[in-house]
């Protein structure tokens, strides 16, 4: 006997939504960047362009918008594995220190940069504090503002490969 399940989804059309598991990261970064560009509590500190964003790099981002892509990556990252803290997000934009001739040893990103913008994204409700204090999670706001933003980056693949065009 076949399951019932089997036959609804033969008769009805199933209509798949695009999310950020199916769109590269690059592109989906890039586009969330520019479009929280337009959204009022993300901007960047007045201190944000003299910042290293660790103790790995000699320099400040030379980006004029690094702080809304790292926002967008934050974002993603949230979205991807929430509940998380401030302390595994800096691991994650982290990177080996040069030391010079010393080996070198991987240090973690900067845990103010992260900070300040879990707090922005915070005030623009698109992340949230997890319950039992585990870290963020991404609302329901957050999650339709990346997955959105997928569907476009999809939709720009799909006009360049037309294969693409049936998973979007």
């Amino acid at each position: 006997m076949a399951y019932i399940g089997e036959a609804l989804l033969r008769t009805s059309p199933v209509l798949a939504m695009t999310t950020i598991y199916d769109v590269p990261a690059d592109k989906l970064i890039d586009l969330a960047a520019k479009r929280l560009e337009g959204v009022g509590e993300i901007k960047a500190p007045e201190w944000a362009a003299y910042a290293k964003t660790g103790v790995h790099r000699e320099k400040p981002p030379t980006r004029k918008d690094w702080w809304h892509v790292r926002s967008a990556a934050l974002l993603r990252k949230v979205y991807l594995h929430g509940p998380i803290g401030t302390e595994r997000l800096s691991a994650a934009f982290g990177g080996n220190r040069d030391g010079g001739s010393a080996p070198k040893h991987p240090k973690r990103g900067s845990r103010n940069v992260v900070r300040k913008s879990l707090q922005q994204l915070k005030a623009a409700g698109l992340v949230a504090d997890e319950p039992k204090n585990r870290g963020k999670i991404i609302t329901a706001k957050g999650q339709a503002f990346l997955d959105n933003a997928a569907h476009e980056v999809m939709k720009e693949l799909a006009a360049k490969n037309p294969e693409l065009g049936k998973y979007y």
